[in-house]
């Protein structure tokens, strides 16, 4: 919470979620690994399987990263969405990427694609009379479907943690 108060998108990625996450498959949520990119549960999800594609390199703006990451996040990107497909059945997707805190990037600083899953009427009353979301499944038990069903066939790219 530090990190994402400090204000500070150009900060040094000590701290930095994005930058953590992949030191432990589990504890980070991590779904899949890329030579560039990898795939992450969001940790405040808007709707259950919110994926976040994130290169390992910590940097800030689309524009700055190279061709080879570029090419990599799309693939993770549309791999994400076959997944999220096969194991929950969504009926569409929101997918977007918020450049800089005041486009409502939560974490400015280290560049992530977000692949959120979406059903006719999953947005209710509870989020705005309650401030709150409930999520009918652990984060934990999410990775663990997800990651199983990711398939190796990315080069470089594959399932990680316990369900591999």
């Amino acid at each position: 919470m530090a990190y994402v108060q400090s204000g500070d998108s150009s900060a040094e990625p000590v701290g930095c979620p994005f930058c953590v996450a992949p030191t432990d498959d589990t504890h980070g949520l991590v779904v899949a690994r890329g030579e560039r990119v990898y795939a992450v549960l969001n940790r405040f999800p808007y709707n259950p399987g919110h994926l976040l594609i994130c290169p390992y390199r910590h940097v800030a703006d689309y524009t700055d990263i190279d061709p080879e990451e570029t090419a990599e996040l799309a693939a993770f990107t549309q791999t994400a969405m076959r997944v999220i497909r096969a194991v929950s059945t969504p009926h569409g997707f929101n997918l977007g990427i918020n450049q800089g805190g005041v486009a409502g990037a939560g974490i400015a600083g280290h560049l992530h694609q977000h692949i959120v899953p979406r059903w006719g009427g999953d947005a209710n009353f509870m989020p705005v009379i309650g401030r709150t979301k409930p999520l009918p499944q652990l984060l934990t038990e999410t990775r663990d479907l997800l990651s199983a069903a990711w398939p190796p066939s990315i080069p470089g790219g594959g399932p990680v943690g316990a369900a591999a």
